[in-house]
Formats: structure tokens, C-alpha cells, sequence
């Protein structure tokens, strides 16, 4: 099992003493929080939603939260756990879990970067490196950075001035310029009558190889699920990428674009500045999406869009004109 090297995990616990239900065998123990595709037979996940069936009716998680209307696509080697509300559930399963994500907590382990301790790696001044960092040979972070504890930074790296790096792994060759904020928790709760319940956060940031990321880009962590930029891909200044969206590799994104969560980006897409992209999409591959677009539903691959709602480029072009 993936050990989660940024969160500690309180568990495991038997599945009626995080769930009242008469119907639970009390000898069913639970290990982890896991999305329905990457959940074990030891493992809690969640089906809340029809556009998740394919990865429903193969998990192998050994209970799964969901409704009535939704259960009957589980295996049978998953038992079901029926509920009215599924995220407000599963809030309180992960917190039970993971009882310190739900708030960015400041690293009390940090301390001046110490070249010595580092292969080949160059520090401006008053850089901050938590415990258990690991850094690449040939890498450079400047000035006023924080690189907070467990971090993974891979060989030949660029680091700008004034970032925050926290739960996310990176791979070689990445440039990350001035001032971004990365692996932070996302916009998750649960709203109820008397509080906002905040969602833990348990999920990473993953950058793939030689991407570049512009100043001041925020890239939250995944919730249950990571969030992850694939290889090769640029983001321009001011890019906001919400927890659990996946892009894919060779991307071309313009400043200012915000993704809503768990949005799925698939490869060579082209997206201008200042567009919209709502969250649980997917945009398939060779896609390109025109500057100040707001897209709400799913796009096909090789499709060109614009406008907002965005529509293909032929029918915009044809509404614009009247």
C-alpha cells in the first residue's frame, strides 16, 4: 500500500466505529481513504456521482460510501454504505483518518537551507527547508523560498524568489518562477446549518518532467485524489489549477486561467488567458480553447472551442456575426 509521506494516517479502524449502521460487520477493518480507482481491498472510497461508473463498477475497495440509486453499480466484493449525503460522510471518515488536513498547519521543522547537506544544489539567501526535503543535483531555489517538509525536488530544477512548496513531488528539469504557491490545501467544505465543515486535503501535487510554471500560480493539493500536471506542459502567469485536476503532457495554458476541481485535461491542449474551465470534466486531447471561453460541459478530442458557454469555433463564429 502507498504509504502517504505528508499526512499521518490514525487509522485503521473498524468500519462501525466511523459509521453507525446495524447492517455493518463489526470485524471489517479499514486502512485508508482511497478515490475508486486506486482503492484496495483494504480500503474506504466513495461513488457519488453517475459520470464516475466506469471506475465504480471496477474498484476494488472493500466499502465504499454512496446512495441507494448508486449501489447497484459496486462489485459485490464492496460492500455499500448508503448514506444521504456522501461528501458530508466521507468529511468525516477522511477527518477520522487524517485528523491534521483539514488546515495548513505552519512547518515547525524548518531551517535555513544548509548547502552542505545537499548534492550540487545552489541556495539564494533565507531559504526555508523543512525535514526529510530531498532536493536534485544541479537544481537552483532563490531567495525567500520555503520548501516545506517531505518535499521531493528532482535533479536540474529552477526555483524563482518568494515560492511555497508543500505535499508535492517534482520532477526533473522544472522551472517554477517568482512567487507561486504550490501543494497548498484547496476550497473544500461541507456547508451545514450551523458551520462550514472544512475537507481535509490528504492528496499531493505531482509536476511531471521539464514543465514550466509562470509567477504566481496557485496549484492546490488533491483532496482524496492528487493533483497532477503532466510533462512538457507551460502555465503562464497567474494560473489557478483547484485540487485533483489532472493535465496532461504538452499543454499550453495562458495567464489567468482557473480550473475548477477534479477536472481532467488530456494532452497537447491549448487554453487562453483569462478562460474558465468548470470542475468533473474532461477535455480530451488536441483540444484548444479560446482566450476568456468558459467551458461547462465535457469536450471532445480535437475539438476547438470558444465563448461562453463555450461552443465550437464554426457556431460561435456564426452567433457572433448577428
Amino acid at each position: 500500500m502507498e504509504e502517504n509521506i505528508f499526512f499521518k494516517n490514525e487509522g485503521p479502524y473498524f468500519l462501525d466505529q466511523i459509521f453507525e449502521n446495524s447492517k455493518i460487520k463489526k470485524n471489517q477493518k479499514i486502512f485508508d481513504v482511497k478515490p475508486l480507482d486506486k482503492a484496495s481491498e483494504k480500503d474506504l472510497s466513495f461513488y457519488d456521482s453517475i459520470i464516475y461508473r466506469d471506475f465504480a463498477i471496477k474498484t476494488k475497495a472493500l466499502a465504499c460510501l454512496t446512495t441507494e440509486k448508486l449501489k447497484k453499480d459496486l462489485p459485490q466484493s464492496t460492500i455499500p454504505i448508503v448514506v444521504n449525503n456522501v461528501l458530508y460522510e466521507l468529511c468525516r471518515a477522511t477527518k477520522k483518518f487524517y485528523s491534521k488536513a483539514d488546515i495548513d498547519y505552519p512547518d515547525n521543522t524548518l531551517e535555513l537551507a544548509d548547502e552542505a547537506k545537499f548534492t550540487n544544489v545552489k541556495f539564494g539567501r533565507n531559504v526555508l527547508v523543512g525535514n526529510n526535503c530531498k532536493i536534485g543535483s544541479g537544481s537552483i531555489i532563490g531567495s525567500n523560498t520555503i520548501i516545506e517538509q517531505n518535499v521531493r525536488i528532482s535533479e536540474n530544477c529552477v526555483l524563482g524568489s518568494f515560492i511555497k512548496l508543500k505535499n508535492s513531488i517534482i520532477g526533473k528539469s522544472v522551472v517554477i518562477q517568482d512567487g507561486c504557491k504550490i501543494g497548498l490545501k484547496g476550497f473544500g467544505f461541507i456547508p451545514t446549518n450551523k458551520i462550514n465543515l472544512k475537507f481535509p486535503h490528504i492528496g499531493k501535487v505531482v509536476i511531471g518532467d521539464n514543465v514550466e510554471i509562470a509567477s504566481n500560480c496557485t496549484i492546490d493539493r488533491g483532496s482524496i485524489d492528487d493533483t497532477v500536471i503532466g510533462q512538457n506542459t507551460y502555465l503562464d502567469n497567474q494560473v489557478h489549477i483547484a485540487h485533483n485536476v489532472k493535465i496532461g503532457n504538452n499543454c499550453m495554458i495562458a495567464g489567468q486561467v482557473g480550473f475548477a476541481g477534479s477536472t481532467i485535461i488530456g494532452n497537447n491542449v491549448s487554453i487562453g488567458g483569462q478562460a474558465g474551465i468548470s470542475g468533473h470534466l474532461k477535455i480530451g486531447n488536441n483540444v484548444k480553447i479560446g482566450g476568456g471561453s468558459g467551458v461547462v460541459k465535457n469536450v471532445p478530442d480535437n475539438s476547438i472551442v470558444m465563448g461562453y458557454p463555450a461552443v465550437p469555433l464554426k457556431e460561435f463564429l456564426k452567433t457572433s456575426k448577428k
